[in-house]
């Protein structure tokens, strides 16, 4: 399902896309093409896109491709999704050491759904951190590899 959405393939394409979306929360889903995980997450990107095209836009960045971005964000486990809105990275606290980004797939497209309202709303009040909607046997777990260091 990742041909139904658009890529982004190089860091300056990323940049005009955090520049350019206005209004509108900015998902980047990064991750691989080839990845199972990845596919499961793209079919229920590219099945909600269509419902929240008048609150977000959503782009897939191939990690191996921007690899500036994939340090910046500590992308060490794909896919992870990363949320801006007006050009400003939005932080959601999952339960999780990290509200930097959502790793892993979402579980339902509902899920997905409720996190984009949660953050378009809470943008719109000026809120950089929101509260993530999603049940948390929903949201994997994992370990932050610099933890201790």
């Amino acid at each position: 399902m990742s041909f139904l959405l658009p890529k982004l393939t190089s860091k300056k394409e990323v940049d005009q896309a955090i520049k350019s979306v206005a209004e509108k929360v900015l998902v980047l889903r990064f991750g691989r093409d080839s990845d199972a995980v990845c596919l499961q997450l793209d079919d229920i990107l590219a099945k909600t896109a269509h419902d929240l095209s008048k609150m977000a836009v959503i782009y897939l960045v191939d990690v191996n491709k921007v690899p500036v971005y994939t340090q910046y964000f500590d992308i060490s486990y794909i896919p992870s999704t990363v949320f801006f809105f007006n050009g400003q990275h939005m932080k959601v606290d999952y339960g999780s050491p990290d509200h930097t980004k959502f790793v892993g797939s979402f579980k339902t497209k509902q899920d997905f759904i409720d996190l984009v309202e949660v953050i378009y709303r809470g943008a719109m009040r000026g809120k950089l951190i929101v509260r993530s909607p999603i049940d948390p046997k929903n949201i994997p777990k994992y370990d932050l590899l610099y933890q201790g260091i």
